[in-house]
């Protein structure tokens, strides 16, 4: 599965200085299965409240970049740490509805074993599903809202949709829009 992934090796992010970045934590479970760590947000945060996302958030003052900005967060929300985290490359900068920052999602590999220690107050829960059940094409569905596509997925009674779903999307390299 890691050979599937559809990243961009690195990122040149020219003049822009209002970022967010997000970790797209990847590891390998107990038989091999590649699988991803996504967050729900607890209901009471402030953008974004109940969505399922990535670890990551704002970039602060004096993170370097979005590697450092990401990784921190990562480590702030759901304890992954820092130096366990091979960064493999990143996905397109995305904006979003509800957050003004351009999001540079960074993709890592996380050594294992991972022992993951949600934030009580930025996750309500975590969900690690294996990569190959994502890149089932049939268990998406998406609704056309202003021009562009908007996919949803069932994460086990969760719902990933918007960003974070067209993030997932674009690492498993499945198609941005529907035929027709």
């Amino acid at each position: 599965m890691w050979d599937r992934l559809h990243l961009v090796p690195d990122l040149e992010l020219g003049e822009a200085t209002h970022l967010a970045a997000v970790l797209a934590p990847l590891y390998e479970d107990d038989v091999g299965e590649v699988r991803i760590v996504l967050t729900k947000r607890p209901d009471t945060m402030p953008t974004h409240a109940g969505h399922i996302s990535f670890p990551g958030g704002r970039a602060h003052p004096d993170d370097s970049g979005p590697v450092e900005t990401a990784l921190r967060e990562a480590h702030e929300e759901v304890g992954i740490e820092p130096a366990s985290v091979e960064v493999l490359g990143f996905l397109p900068p995305i904006d979003t509805v509800e957050f003004r920052p351009w999001v540079v999602p960074v993709v890592g590999r996380v050594a294992t074993p991972l022992i993951l220690v949600p934030s009580e107050r930025e996750v309500a829960r975590i969900h690690t599903p294996r990569l190959e059940e994502l890149a089932d094409t049939e268990r998406w569905w998406h609704v056309p809202w202003d021009g562009r596509q908007v996919w949803y997925y069932d994460l086990d009674g969760d719902t990933l949709w918007g960003a974070t779903a067209h993030m997932v999307r674009s690492l498993l390299g499945l198609p941005e829009f529907v035929p027709g």
